[in-house]
């Protein structure tokens, strides 16, 4: 028995010997392999999860509900899909609208500032003005849709290098074709009204310009400002009588307020000139008119490109003054107008 056990004593220390020199040997080749070849490295980075794509978050800040900046917003959202980003995927939009009123925009833009947005896309010039001076000095980048001129504005410094921390388009709107026209279609005016905001810089820049054309189209322009909509139903009863016309901007108090201008003018047979195709559907005669989808879109491209990374300093402003005639019958058969015949072949007839 004893003999035994000692046999089997002898015959486990033996095994146990054994098995600690294999444990050891195991435990060099894991020191001598510990660094993991190309295929062990492939192999993990398989079953590691990608990083998630980041999210940017944009504001879209509208100045007045009106159609044009309806459409000029829907081709900024198409713009910014077309550039590779999209609501739901790695983007997060907070649309909002100051429904024409100042302190409304200037609220909205320190809104976005306080929330740390990647950007602030503006629409119309108080919007990209109360959105630069929200946005100042924050490391977020401002960019403008139908702005008609961004220099005067003090939103650049030049439109070919903005420098501001702002860029964007600019609605230049056809004055000289607009003229041409008024002309064309009024063989025998004289006076041509404006109605326009004295604090909106669109709206005096544009009527700087049409004041200086008139004389070559035998017109004279007759301006009368306004503050704000309630100062309109008595400015326009003031206007009617003095002119055979009315011209309309895109000056965004008027446009908001159309209907009252329309509706008066319309009393007294005077045709109203619009100056997109919004404002033609709305009642307006005609207008060389700008696509403010399209305008949106170059918008929304340009703010896709920043996001990627592109210099919002040096992102020169893109002027969008292509456009084309549009004309309502149905106000032209009231009014008694015939369509001209050098429009007969290019004009787009609108309905309401």
């Amino acid at each position: 028995m004893k003999k035994s056990t000692h046999l089997i004593s002898k015959g486990f220390y033996k095994k146990a010997a054994v098995l600690a020199m294999t444990a050891i040997l195991a435990l060099g080749m894991l020191g001598c392999g510990s660094k993991p070849d190309a295929a062990s490295t492939a192999a993990a980075g398989s079953t590691t999860a990608a990083a998630p794509e980041k999210v940017f978050k944009v504001g879209i800040t509208q100045y007045a509900p009106h159609p044009s900046l309806d459409n000029c917003r829907e081709g900024i959202i198409a713009g910014l899909k077309e550039a590779g980003f999209e609501e739901g995927k790695n983007l997060e939009l907070d649309l909002t609208n100051a429904d024409g009123k100042g302190e409304n925009a200037s609220m909205i833009a320190q809104n976005y500032v306080a929330k740390k947005y990647d950007m602030i896309v503006a629409i119309a010039t108080p919007s990209a003005m109360t959105a630069q001076a929200a946005a100042e000095g924050k490391n977020i980048p401002v960019v403008f849709s139908a702005v008609s001129d961004p220099v005067s504005a003090k939103l650049v410094e030049t439109l070919e290098a903005p420098n501001r921390s702002t860029t964007g388009t600019s609605d230049a709107l056809p004055l000289e074709k607009q003229m041409q026209m008024i002309r064309a279609f009024l063989p025998d005016a004289k006076k041509i009204g404006v109605l326009y905001t004295t604090n909106e810089v669109n709206s005096q820049s544009h009527l700087a310009a049409f004041q200086e054309l008139a004389p070559q189209y035998g017109f004279e322009i007759v301006a009368m400002g306004v503050n704000g909509p309630s100062d309109i139903p008595l400015a326009v009863d003031s206007l009617l009588p003095q002119v055979d016309c009315v011209n309309n901007f895109t000056d965004n108090n008027v446009v908001n307020n159309l209907e009252t201008l329309i509706s008066k003018a319309n009393d007294k047979k005077i045709p109203v000139f619009g100056s997109e195709v919004e404002q033609v559907k709305n009642g307006c005669v005609a207008s060389e008119s700008i696509d403010y989808v399209e305008l949106g879109r170059q918008t929304g491209l340009m703010a896709g490109s920043i996001l990627k990374g592109q210099d919002v300093n040096t992102l020169a402003v893109k002027v969008i003054s292509e456009s084309k005639p549009v004309v309502n019958q149905a106000v032209m058969d009231m009014l008694g107008i015939v369509l001209p015949e050098s429009y007969r072949s290019t004009a787009e007839l609108v309905e309401k």
